[in-house]
């Protein structure tokens, strides 16, 4: 029986933690007034917060900014800010990604990545850790450079119509990824999804939209859909 697994890639493969909370630091220092008084929040804390989805106001009224028009500078200099170089370089590759897209390949499964990221973000990080041995090249599904972002929730089942239109039929296929845009693109066109725990949602937040499973990482969810 031939099968196909999706994976997204920041979250499943890479950990994006450390570029978001640089990010924000940045954005502390850059909005800050001189000799204005800031809380600095530590990694964990506003990681957390971020995948809760609190939203970007509210941490910056946390960070000390209680000013509106503070806060909204912060939240606009976030978003603008956090899927640019030299950024990137921070995003770490999760330790245990490799093993699992190895097992899955040893099996005999049919792999695909799909990101919202551009190409240009995209396929430097391929390169880097040696990732197209994973995904041939009609696997990968990213966005154009050119193309014009809605949100990611309208943005990520085109990806998948694109799959499903142009990929060979397989008998089983899922998807497995970390945030709300992965389980509506599968559940959209009737594919299983695993949501895992090690990207930008947590537990309750992946909870409100229904996956058929929530799993720690990559190598769990390739382990339970390899399970007999």
């Amino acid at each position: 029986m031939k099968k196909r697994i999706f994976t997204d890639f920041d979250g499943p493969i890479m950990d994006v933690s450390e570029r978001y909370y640089q990010v924000y630091l940045y954005c502390l220092d850059k909005i800050r007034k001189p000799d204005q008084i800031v809380t600095t929040l530590s990694k964990s804390e506003f990681w957390e917060l971020k995948r809760s989805q609190v939203p970007e106001k509210e941490i910056a009224n946390l960070s000390g900014f209680a000013d509106e028009k503070q806060s909204i500078a912060f939240a606009h200099l976030r978003r603008a800010t956090v899927h640019t170089d030299p950024y990137f370089e921070h995003d770490q590759l999760i330790e245990s990604a490799i093993p699992a897209l190895e097992k899955a390949q040893q099996s005999g499964i049919d792999l695909a990545v799909m990101t919202m990221r551009r190409r240009r973000e995209l396929e430097p990080v391929l390169d880097k850790y040696n990732l197209r041995r994973f995904f041939a090249s009609d696997h990968i599904f990213c966005l154009d450079d050119d193309y014009i972002k809605t949100v990611d929730i309208q943005d990520k089942p085109k990806l998948m119509k694109m799959a499903q239109e142009n990929l060979p039929e397989v008998q089983q296929q899922w998807m497995i990824g970390d945030t709300e845009a992965d389980i509506i693109a599968a559940q959209t066109y009737d594919v299983p999804v695993i949501g895992v725990l090690s990207g930008i949602r947590n537990q309750t937040q992946l909870e409100k939209y229904k996956p058929n499973q929530i799993l720690p990482n990559l190598l769990s969810s390739i382990n339970t859909i390899l399970e007999p």
